[in-house]
């Protein structure tokens, strides 16, 4: 199963993209976590472009939405808000409907991005994604200065992204399980 992990944070040192990538190598056995790097990529969002065929970034972002079972967003907070780029990458997937009954989960690095994950769910909830509540973590990585291996070698944290991804598996397989049984 293929789950595609996206990040709120342009930063090259990104916490959240670190954990991101250390729920990757955490990940079950039957799933393939996928970190996508291309939301800087895409163009500031306008209607008037969003047409057929659509850009390049956008027609690339689009793909591997459609082709991933559920998404993973980790993002950091903002004067109590989403970061630009990370709105902006889910303003191009409001018409277009990748996100439409997809299973997704919000991780965050930091316990003090309430206002972020807050506004993440609403506009999530608007877009007809399902939030999974139980594959939801917060993990208190914030100064730490932990890399990948760190987080990964880390029993508590390892454990909680375990569980959590085992429970965001459940979701994301179910709900293929049911897309094929409607399809049948």
């Amino acid at each position: 199963m293929q789950i595609l992990a996206i990040s709120g944070s342009l930063r090259a040192a990104s916490t959240n993209t670190t954990l991101l990538k250390a729920a990757a190598a955490l990940a079950p056995a039957d799933v393939t976590l996928n970190v996508y790097d291309g939301i800087g990529d895409l163009p500031h969002f306008n209607p008037d472009l969003d047409g057929d065929p659509p850009l390049p970034a956008v027609a690339e972002f689009r793909f591997h939405l459609r082709k991933s079972a559920g998404v993973i967003i980790s993002s950091p907070e903002y004067a109590h808000g989403v970061p630009g780029v990370l709105k902006n990458a889910l303003d191009w997937l409001v018409a277009s409907g990748e996100l439409y009954e997809k299973p997704v989960a919000l991780f965050s690095a930091s316990p003090r991005a309430n206002y972020a994950q807050a506004s993440l769910v609403e506009t999530l909830g608007v877009m007809s994604a399902r939030v999974v509540s139980e594959a939801c973590v917060v993990l208190p990585l914030l100064g730490r200065n932990l890399d990948e291996n760190g987080i990964v070698s880390d029993p508590n944290f390892s454990r909680t992204l375990r569980v959590a991804l085992a429970a965001f598996s459940l979701a994301a397989d179910n709900r293929e399980r049911n897309e094929t049984a409607k399809l049948s």
